[in-house]
């Protein structure tokens, strides 16, 4: 390439080799979020084989924020690259992968040396349950990826549980042993149970909802936008028990997910033998 062209490409955004500046930001997040998956294990490993208790109660924290950030980059870098009209497909390749680790190999690894271990034959089928699941889920995004209709979406529900959400899911025992200190939530034969039905969950074809899905009335906005407050004010003061009561809010709301799917479903239906709908 000569340097005329070079120019150009500068002078449009883009560095030699064809990626674009303006597509990278996107990308360097979804790189965090991967990074922070990441060094969620670290600090698995680093409390695991640690001998001080308070230490190691929190290298157990650290590991467990390090997913929850990879949780929340997660759900903005598609979002910054829808802003920056810079999706594409290296971007979503990207994104399943550092999903992958995050959401599946990660939460898995720091179970397994947190409680799994104690029941190590056991425990490592539970732990592998929820990492392969995950890739499972990931790969049968990305098969439907180019496929227009697809029933859950275009009604505006998920299939199953996402990523992110069910390495929080599985998480839920660790969270109560942080916060109540009780070695119960510790017990393997609790742990691999609750991991194998959070993996069944994630690869389910349930519908559940999404942001999409929720459209408050006009008239509970402002109480809507007041319980988001208190939320993120009982997460800074006590994130613990929040995050259990969040996972057990999103397990309740399960069945109202399909319910409210197997409405849309049967009005679709009415709809296309064209039949008069009922009176809601």
């Amino acid at each position: 390439m000569n340097n005329g062209d070079e120019v150009a490409q500068q002078r449009r955004g883009r560095l030699p080799g064809g990626l674009t500046l303006r597509a990278m930001a996107p990308n360097a997040i979804t790189t965090a979020a991967l990074c922070s998956g990441l060094t969620g294990i670290r600090f698995a490993v680093t409390a695991a084989s640690g001998t001080d208790p308070m230490l190691v109660a929190e290298d157990w924290r650290k590991a467990v924020a390090a997913v929850i950030i990879a949780g929340m980059l997660d759900g903005i870098d598609g979002r910054i690259a829808r802003l920056l009209n810079a999706q594409s497909r290296f971007g979503a390749e990207l994104d399943s992968l550092a999903d992958n680790v995050s959401f599946g190999v990660a939460p898995a690894l720091i179970l397994f040396l947190w409680s799994l271990q104690e029941a190590p034959r056991i425990g490592w089928f539970a732990a592998l349950a929820v990492a392969i699941a995950c890739a499972l889920r990931l790969a049968r995004f990305n098969a439907r990826i180019d496929i227009e209709e697809q029933p859950h979406k275009s009604a505006g529900f998920l299939t199953g549980v996402p990523a992110p959400v069910g390495a929080g899911l599985a998480f839920l025992p660790l969270y109560l042993w942080i916060a109540t200190g009780n070695p119960l939530f510790r017990e393997p034969l609790l742990v691999g149970p609750w991991l194998v039905l959070i993996a069944f969950l994630m690869i389910s074809n349930l519908a559940t909802l999404s942001w999409t899905s929720l459209r408050p009335r006009r008239s509970v906005r402002l109480e809507l936008m007041a319980l988001v407050g208190l939320i993120i004010a009982a997460l800074l003061t006590e994130p613990w028990l929040t995050l259990s009561g969040i996972c057990i809010v999103y397990l309740a709301l399960i069945p109202l997910g399909v319910w409210r799917y197997a409405k849309v479903k049967r009005q679709r239906g009415v709809v296309l033998r064209g039949e008069a709908l009922p009176p809601a």
